[in-house]
């Protein structure tokens, strides 16, 4: 794909891009496929996967209770349990705020390691990682923003996220509509949303603006981005999925490049 070859002309050092379609097939990569990068909140969505996962087998449920009083496994995965952005401080009651929090998500996969029995990392590892042959994955850090992956693991991952084998479509389905519709909020780097719309752990395009996808992306569009210079969003209505890690920290010079990248990418597949 010559559109995923612009990543060259990004102002970073090392970068590696590729595209997946819902029947699994790479339409197209570019960079090194197995170079490690670092995933930053882009860890989030496997964080959140692994949730859904340890909810259809029992571990808990999205009502059970979990972080602040008040709070359950919904509210983490939403952000909306009312924690603040990297303290594990209440800001608000659970429910009435968008308050995007990594503290939300380490208390989510403390949760899930209680109900379990075991560590997060090694649930996730055995839950995604290791059926999906996600081997140079890694969770090192927080379940918020600590992971390192690969161009090609992250595709591995992209087609799940388009035809899920791991999860009945149906929760897949449920968990990109909007929750606790009509909340404000910050989406981080991008500024104040009206509304600041949210999945269940999935960061929704809907119709926000500015925002990290294209102007072309759908609406139903889902995915995550990450403070190391990473994304990986799907687009259900074009029937894609594409993913880009970097060795840049995100800043101005990606919320520039992104949405006509993503644009690109997009006309190319749609042609």
């Amino acid at each position: 794909m010559e559109s995923l070859r612009l990543i060259d002309e990004w102002p970073v050092d090392e970068t590696a891009a590729g595209v997946v379609g819902t029947d699994g097939v790479i339409r197209g990569r570019h960079g090194d496929p197995a170079r490690p990068f670092r995933l930053a909140s882009v860890t989030k969505l496997l964080t959140a996967y692994t949730a859904h996962i340890a909810i259809e087998e029992g571990v808990f449920e999205l009502d059970t209770p979990a972080g602040p009083a008040g709070s359950t496994v919904r509210h983490l995965l939403a952000h909306t349990s009312g924690l603040a952005f990297d303290a594990h401080k209440v800001m608000a009651v659970p429910g009435t705020r968008r308050l995007y929090s990594n503290a939300g998500f380490e208390q989510l996969a403390e949760a899930l390691a209680e109900h379990a029995g075991i560590a997060f990392a090694d649930y996730l590892a055995e839950a995604l990682l290791s059926p999906l042959g996600m081997t140079a994955t890694e969770l090192a850090g927080s379940p918020a923003a600590g992971a390192t992956s690969t161009l090609d693991d992250l595709l591995r991952f992209a087609a799940e996220l388009q035809s899920p084998k791991l999860l009945a479509p149906e929760t897949l389905r449920a968990a990109t509509e909007v929750a606790f519709p009509g909340l404000s909020g910050v989406l981080p780097g991008f500024g104040h949303q009206k509304p600041n719309d949210w999945g269940l752990g999935f960061e929704l395009r809907d119709h926000k603006s500015p925002h990290w996808t294209g102007a072309h992306s759908s609406p139903r569009t889902f995915g995550h981005f990450g403070q190391s210079g990473t994304f990986l969003w799907v687009d259900p209505d074009a029937g894609f999925s594409c993913a880009a890690l970097t060795d840049r920290s995100f800043g101005p010079w990606a919320a520039q490049v992104w949405p006509p990248f993503t644009d690109a990418v997009l006309a190319e597949l749609t042609a």
